[in-house]
């Protein structure tokens, strides 16, 4: 179970290589993993590996406080699902071999994507942990907005892919509060623990916990009115509409569903829920699919309606019932799946859906015409298909089902009967649309033109529709699948198994009536098209959200417009006044009345307090604005000797290499302003200001000071050395916090500096690239000079013999340096972070000394891909210890004996320092790329068209002269 997880990711990673490599024919070789998978889950089915309650179980305790354990199960009802995922999921890789024409670059992101979402989908369905199976819920939804918006340039894709996006994973964060109201309330945060605690019923605010679950549950199988998305999200290619929107994706809320409704079915808010949700879902899908003119549109609206369908039985929550619900999930993922893909050979060979231009198709390809007729006959429930054969269960268990008494049998039992012949209406609508005459004795000029239909696009629907037949004549396996899950949850008993023929029954009588009423009802389209409404009766779903979406924004406009005025000085104004107020009410209601300080312990900490008070109000009175940072940067030296002299070296040596680096970015950009600052404020507003500071000065003293007596426990960081020794092997205590024993804050926060640094880079380059060429750096002497960069970027830099010598010297001193730092780290101060600021000063001595010219010689390596390569080593870092059998972050740790030295330690966690110090080294490259070089580059630029304004006028001007001579 595991091993093929970790292959699905693997195959995911090196999908995009291989489509670079091979192009569509790599789609092939990455149906081989999900393909081998399906294979594999249904041995484990026939072998009765899972019989009798046994499953397959991996389990790594991982922050248990939090209940975030990596549970895997794999019992039946995950394998009948992962059967599903893995084996259409192989068949439409297939099918993006021969659908697909696009260029290799594009169709790399698109293949690691679907590969993808294949593992989100597995890693969902066998999740045993419900915050493990929200996480890759919430995955799916991101890779379904990836692949809606395939084709990103149009602005229908964009629009489906942001609406899939919001209701989707609003429905997520809605089912999160109601998982962890459900895991407070039980203290169970799986479904094994689920499925064993005794007098649920009896939980406190149960109820709300299963309707918020319900909401993440049924948006995802977009039952209404979360239905819109759905149709909406036709805008993506069809083998994204064949496994995402029919077989997959949407199958998530009908698992979540599955796993529940046995624990929950006899707490009425469920039945109340999701039952009448679920039979007007599929009254207004079908209703809805009748009035479509698009191929794809008539089969997503019949998806919706068809999801609901089977989310109302399956909700019922009984044994008969949920063999019923289940049979229906495979014979939709079935037959559904192969119907998007006909629709998608018919639109690849003829270049239209719409069934106004389809006409003679049925004559030209006769073969694709009854490739279509078996899955549509099976979606409408014809014999003898396996649509028939669960359709048949549906009705016997609603007619005999015991939590459904009186009305609530009747109404639902209408409600499937009208449901039904709705669904052979628009299955012959779809079979008429697409291959009928129509009247017409030649082939609609679509249809005239087409190309061939090359065999990926009918090999892979043609084995589904098989399968289709197959389950039907004989679903005795589809049965004992579905059993095993069954005695699991319901325990062995006598029971009905899954036929094609029960007899003369009842439910073959309402079948009858089911397929006469939808041949009426197409027979008939002209006379029903008058009854469908120009604007629908209840309003349309989507434009609701549409006035939902622009409510918000204008409220959101209106309340940053309020807030935001615009200026500075206002917004500063309330942030403090707000941290003057709030705090201080706070303590005046509070009790703590043993309050002391000690000013200061030594005169040294006197005089750096000195020093800063002095900087601080130096800073207010200063117009030159580069004056004014320096200053400001005294401050920072100031408080970093504080930390020194308070025992505290790598805090100091961080303060002082960050605080030097700030200062040289705060320059470059100053460069581009005026020296002085122009604007004189009034006096009254001057001292308003200042009364301000001295308010918000002495609130954050005050507030520190009882911040420092409220402490009524021990402190831990007096356990952290002797933590930091034991876990991370390492006597600095503030290194091994960050890259072991909090060095998941430690990764978060490096993944939020890369995306700064990329948005400033952004912002400066605009829509160019900042992409660099990377090659080997140099450091060699060019003619007289010291530096390496060549001789006419000197001349014009016009450098200082003294600064490049000085250069020369520093620059590998610092760079051995920080590799010192980095290296030392562990157990002195330093470390990856350190290392790196030491590397980042060394990079902009260069890049000060000789400018753009130098610092590409310096280091020519790529800043993005340098942090991108810092990045994949700490998540390295991270994730290794899960496949030796560890919790992630785990430490290993070795010596290494290097004669004249000795004993070198060696931890693992070196791994994810090495990237912290990569990242630091790639955000200098980036910013001095960025603020330094482009800023010179456009600055020259500017000066450039300046002189040749100035050329040109010029020019003019003795022309004219000549003219008037």
């Amino acid at each position: 179970m595991l091993t093929l997880f970790s292959a699905l990711v693997l195959t995911t990673i090196a999908a995009p290589f291989l489509i670079l490599y091979l192009g569509r024919r790599a789609f092939g070789l990455l149906a081989i993993v999900p393909a081998a998978g399906f294979f594999w889950v249904l041995h484990q089915l026939t072998e009765g590996t899972l019989r009798d309650g046994h499953q397959l179980a991996f389990d790594a305790e991982w922050m248990p406080a939090a209940h975030l354990d990596v549970s895997f199960r794999m019992d039946a009802l995950s394998a009948l699902f992962s059967l599903i995922v893995l084996g259409v999921g192989a068949l439409v890789l297939i099918y993006c071999w021969g659908y697909f024409d696009h260029s290799r670059r594009r169709l790399a992101l698109f293949g690691g994507q679907m590969v993808g979402f294949a593992t989100a989908m597995y890693g969902l369905v066998i999740s045993d942990n419900f915050l493990l199976l929200y996480v890759f819920w919430e995955i799916t939804s991101l890779l379904s907005f990836l692949l809606v918006s395939y084709y990103g340039e149009r602005a229908s894709s964009r629009r489906a892919a942001q609406q899939a996006l919001m209701v989707t994973a609003l429905g997520g964060l809605t089912m999160l509060v109601g998982i962890i109201l459900l895991g407070r309330q039980t203290g169970a945060w799986s479904f094994t623990a689920i499925a064993s605690t005794e007098q649920l019923a009896n939980t406190p605010y149960l109820t709300v916990a299963i309707v918020l679950i319900l909401c993440g549950a049924l948006s995802k199988s977009a039952i209404a009115p979360a239905h819109f998305w759905l149709p909406g999200a036709m805008a993506a290619p069809t083998p994204v509409s064949a496994y995402l929107h029919s077989a997959a994706m949407v199958k998530a809320g009908i698992y979540l569903v599955a796993r529940l409704a046995p624990s929950v079915h006899d707490i009425s808010t469920w039945h109340l829920v999701v039952l009448p949700l679920g039979a007007f879902t599929m009254l207004l899908g079908g209703w809805m699919a009748l009035k479509q003119r698009d191929l794809k549109l008539i089969l997503a609206y019949g998806t919706v309606s068809q999801l609901g369908f089977i989310t109302t039985i399956i909700a019922i929550g009984s044994r008969e019932a949920m063999q019923a619900g289940l049979a229906l999930t495979f014979a939709h993922s079935l037959f559904k799946a192969a119907l998007f893909m006909i629709v998608g050979a018919i639109d690849h060979a003829s270049g239209t859906r719409d069934i106004d231009k389809l006409a003679g198709l049925g004559k030209k390809k006769p073969f694709l015409y009854i490739l279509a007729i078996i899955p549509a006959m099976s979606m409408a429930g014809v014999p003898p298909l396996l649509g028939f054969v669960s359709k048949e269960a549906t009705l016997e268990a609603i007619m005999g089902e015991d939590l459904l008494v009186g009305m609530p049998r009747n109404m639902l039992l209408v409600a499937v009967v009208a449901g039904s012949a709705l669904t052979m209406a628009y299955a012959l609508r779809f079979l008429w649309g697409a291959f009928a005459s129509k009247g017409q004795e030649e082939p609609s000029e679509a249809v005239a033109a087409m190309h061939p239909v090359g065999p990926f696009l009918w090999i892979p629907p043609a084995a589904l529709t098989l399968l289709t037949i197959f389950f039907g004549l004989l679903p005795t396996p589809l049965s004992h699948g579905i059993t095993q899950h069954l005695d699991n949850t319901y325990g062995a008993e006598e029971a009905s198994h899954l036929a094609l023929w029960h007899g003369w029954t009842i439910t073959l009588l309402l079948s009858a009536v089911i397929i006469v009423a939808g041949v009426v009802l197409h027979w008939q389209r002209r006379a029903l098209a008058k009854a469908q409404f120009t604007y629908p009766a209840l309003g349309s779903a989507d434009k609701a959200y549409d006035t939902v979406i622009n409510s918000l924004r204008q409220l959101s406009l209106r309340t940053t417009a309020s807030t935001q005025r615009g200026s500075l000085q206002f917004n500063l104004t309330v942030i403090f006044a707000t941290l003057m107020v709030l705090p201080i009410i706070m303590l005046i209601r509070g009790d703590l009345t043993n309050v002391h300080m000690i000013v200061a312990e030594n005169p040294w900490q006197a005089i750096a307090a000195a020093i800063i008070i002095i900087a601080a109000v130096g800073a207010t009175v200063l117009d030159n604005r580069l004056s004014g940072v320096i200053v400001v940067g005294v401050t920072g030296y100031a408080l970093s000797f504080i930390f020194a002299l308070h025992g505290a070296p790598d805090l100091a040596l961080t303060q002082l290499l960050v605080e030097t680096i700030i200062m040289v970015l705060f320059m470059l950009v100053l460069r581009r302003m005026p020296s002085n600052t122009e604007w004189k404020q009034d006096p009254k507003i001057g001292r308003l200001r200042a009364w301000l500071a001295v308010g918000v000065g002495l609130t954050v003293t005050v507030v520190g000071m009882f911040a420092v007596n409220a402490r009524r426990e021990e402190p831990i960081s007096q356990y952290m050395p002797e933590l930091a020794k034991e876990i991370g092997h390492g006597a600095n205590t503030v290194n091994v916090l960050l890259v072991d024993l909090r060095a998941w804050d430690t990764f978060g926060e490096i993944t939020v500096l890369i995306i700064a640094t990329t948005g400033i880079s952004s912002l400066v380059f605009r829509t160019q690239s900042f992409a660099r060429a990377s090659r080997r750096p140099t450091l060699r002497v060019t003619g007289r000079r010291w530096l390496a960069a060549g001789v006419e970027s000197e001349k014009a830099l016009n450098r200082s013999l003294m600064v490049d010598v000085s250069t020369r010297l520093l620059f590998p001193s610092m760079m051995v340096l920080s590799l010192y730092f980095f290296f030392s780290g562990h157990n002195a101060p330093g470390g990856g972070f350190a290392g790196g600021l030491v590397a980042a000063l060394a990079l902009i001595l260069r890049y000060l000394a000789g400018g753009r010219a130098e610092l590409e010689e310096a280091l020519p390596l790529d800043g993005g891909r340098t942090m991108a390569v810092g990045l994949l080593l700490s998540l390295g870092a991270v994730v290794t210890p899960m496949f030796l059998g560890h919790p992630p972050l785990t430490t290993a740790y070795t010596k290494l004996p290097i004669p004249l030295i000795g004993d070198v330690s060696l931890p693992s966690a070196l791994i994810f320092d090495a990237g912290v110090y990569l990242i630091v080294v790639g955000l200098a490259l980036c910013t001095l790329t960025s603020l330094g070089a482009k800023l010179d580059e456009e600055e020259e630029m500017r000066k450039q068209r300046a002189r040749d304004r100035a050329r040109s006028l010029a020019r003019r001007t003795k022309e004219k002269e000549k003219g008037h001579a």
